[in-house]
C-alpha cells in the first residue's frame, strides 16, 4: 500500500458519480483542510483503497455507479478498514442498520457547513 499527498493535510476520498457535484464537494473539502482524491465509481474506490493508506474519511454517494451501490461499498469498507470514517449521502435515508459505527448520513441536497463539520469532527478524533 501506498500513501498519497502532503502528511499535513488529511485525506478524504470522495465518492460521487455526478461530475458538477463532485467538482462542488472537492472545492469544500479542500476549502476545510483536506486534500480530496476523487472515484466516480464504486470500483475505483475500492482500487484506491487497496492502494492508499492513509484516507482519513470516505464520503459515498449511496447512489453511486460501479459494482457495487453505496451501503453496499460502505460495508466492504468497514469490513477492510474499520478506522475510516464514513460520511454517507443520498437523497433517501437508508436503513439505520447499514449505516456503520464510525459514520453517518447527510441528506441530498445537504447543508455545506453541517458536511464540512462531520469531515472536521472525524478528522479531529483519535482512531
Amino acid at each position: 500500500m501506498t500513501t498519497l499527498g502532503d502528511q499535513r493535510r488529511p485525506i478524504v476520498l470522495l465518492i460521487e458519480g455526478e461530475p458538477i457535484l463532485m467538482m462542488t464537494l472537492s472545492d469544500l473539502i479542500e476549502e476545510a483542510g483536506c486534500e480530496v482524491v476523487e472515484a466516480p465509481t464504486a470500483s475505483k474506490a475500492i482500487r484506491i483503497l487497496e492502494e492508499c493508506t492513509d484516507i482519513r474519511v470516505v464520503i459515498a454517494d449511496l447512489d453511486v455507479r460501479g459494482s457495487m451501490m453505496g451501503p453496499k461499498l460502505a460495508g466492504l469498507i468497514r469490513d477492510r478498514r474499520p478506522p475510516i470514517a464514513l460520511i454517507l449521502t443520498g437523497a433517501v435515508k437508508p436503513a439505520l442498520a447499514t449505516i456503520p459505527a464510525r459514520g453517518v448520513f447527510h441528506d441530498k441536497p445537504f447543508n455545506n457547513a453541517i458536511l464540512v463539520r462531520s469531515i472536521r469532527s472525524f478528522i479531529s478524533a483519535k482512531i
